[in-house]
Parts: structure tokens; sequence; C-alpha cells
């Protein structure tokens, strides 16, 4: 099976716009004056944008950047948890 080098260019372009949104949204959580309500409504949207991207891979989230954003939650918000 021949890969086509324009679908590899946009499916690279689909993960560093993933990772970008990842990135972003832990840096939001750790600085920004978010409620804890607010911060998991951040983590759903991320999730919706990358199923948006990658669609069927809602499991592959939750095992990638579901723990690293349970991480930076749990750390922001530990004394109100």
């Amino acid at each position: 099976m021949e890969i086509n080098q324009q679908e590899v260019r946009e499916e690279n372009h689909k993960i560093r716009y993933l990772r970008f949104l990842v990135d972003f949204s832990i840096l939001s959580i750790q600085q920004d004056d978010l409620v804890f309500e607010e911060a998991q409504e951040l983590v759903e949207d991320v999730k919706r944008a990358a199923c948006g991207l990658f669609p069927g891979k809602e499991e592959t989230f939750e095992l990638i950047y579901r723990p690293r954003f349970n991480r930076v939650i749990e750390e922001r918000y530990r004394s109100s948890l």
C-alpha cells in the first residue's frame, strides 16, 4: 500500500495541532484563574476536538492525554478537591 505524501503531511499537521491544543490547555489549567469545573470542561473540549481530528480514537485520548490532564488538575486543585 502506497502512502500519499499529502496524506502524511495532513496527518502530521493534525498531530501537531492536537499537541498544541493539549499543551496550551494544560498551561491554561496551570496558570489561568479557572475554577475546577471550567478546567474539566476544557479537557472535554479538547477531547471533542481530538475526536473530530481523529474519529474513533476516543480510547487513545483516554490512554494518552487523560492521565496528563488528571495529573495537572490534581496538582492545581488539590486543596479544593
